[in-house]
């Protein structure tokens, strides 16, 4: 099959421009530009937030995910890193108020060491151990147009008026849709109006939008979505990719098993491993674990994933 996009992986802002996302979206500079730090920078703009005391600041992540971290395209950003840099930014006075947005699987996992007693609130698609949902697949474009905690609460933001509309409602209002949705932090922020961090604070907010009501949003776990799409696909053409794609995740499963069953050394051990829901709790040695993963078996830039939701590779 012919690929569609002449020039995948890039993102240009004008005819023959630079390419600002090879190699500018990894968790480093993203770290970098939360603590302002323009000199740590590499690749892309080199901007970073200016914030200060007297700002507040409004940050939404959308990644594949996994237990404890969010997957960038070569590298992962960890929940302890995420922590660190949000604990140098209230050091530093790098805000007033800071709110977070996170849409992935597993992105629960994340927020859980976030404080109480500093100015930050997040919410999070998802707990610790569950994956998020795809939604509005698009038949022409042949693809899911986005993630459904995303899209509920950018549609609320956009039939609401922010300059009413607190955190909190729109919180629950996503909830009600997702039961999935989390929250944590300083629950305190959630009582101030969304206006304070969505758009432009000292303008006039635009007019509420009338959005058509969706019968069907199509929600399909992001771990199935790759698989989901060549499995529409095929039922009209060749289904070689959709075949090809089902080897991969067997190959995927084998080996994590065989990985699982030499760390346990016993068959009802790893069968609790794969099968049961639980915290991570050792994050230094998951990260090294996950970085020797990728290295000896799989890396994350296959885009592929196993079989079933404990068992996702994101």
């Amino acid at each position: 099959m012919t690929p569609r996009n002449p020039t995948p992986d890039e993102v240009i802002n004008r005819p023959e421009g630079k390419d600002f996302y090879k190699g500018a979206v990894t968790p480093d500079n993203f770290l970098a530009v939360l603590k302002g730090d323009s000199a740590s920078t590499k690749g892309g703009s080199g901007k970073v937030l200016k914030s200060g005391p007297n700002d507040h600041v409004f940050v939404y992540i959308t990644a594949h995910g996994a237990p404890g971290l969010l997957a960038f395209p070569e590298d992962e950003l960890y929940a302890a890193d995420l922590m660190a840099a949000i604990e140098y930014m209230h050091d530093k006075k790098k805000n007033k108020k800071l709110v977070f947005y996170i849409d992935a699987s597993w992105s629960g996992s994340m927020m859980t060491k976030l404080p109480d007693d500093i100015d930050v609130y997040a919410t999070t698609a998802t707990n610790s151990n569950e994956v998020s949902y795809a939604c509005y697949y698009d038949e022409k474009r042949e693809t899911y147009l986005g993630d459904w905690y995303s899209v509920n609460w950018m549609e609320d933001s956009d039939v609401e008026d922010i300059s009413m509309e607190t955190l909190m409602r729109q919180f629950k209002i996503i909830q009600s849709n997702t039961s999935r949705v989390m929250k944590f932090g300083n629950e305190t922020l959630a009582n101030m109006k969304v206006m304070a961090f969505q758009g432009n604070a000292n303008a006039w907010p635009n007019s509420p939008m009338t959005l058509k009501p969706v019968a069907d949003p199509g929600l399909t776990f992001s771990t199935e979505v790759p698989l989901e799409i060549l499995r529409r696909k095929s039922s009209n053409t060749d289904n070689s990719l959709y075949q090809s794609h089902l080897k991969v995740r067997e190959e995927l499963r084998r080996k994590m098993l065989k990985v699982v069953t030499l760390v346990t050394g016993s068959e009802s051990e790893y069968q609790k491993v794969l099968c049961e829901k639980m915290d991570l709790t050792q994050h230094q040695c998951y990260e090294i674990a996950v970085t020797q993963y990728k290295k000896h078996c799989f890396s994350w830039p296959t885009n592929v994933y196993l079989g079933n939701n404990r068992e996702s590779v994101y």
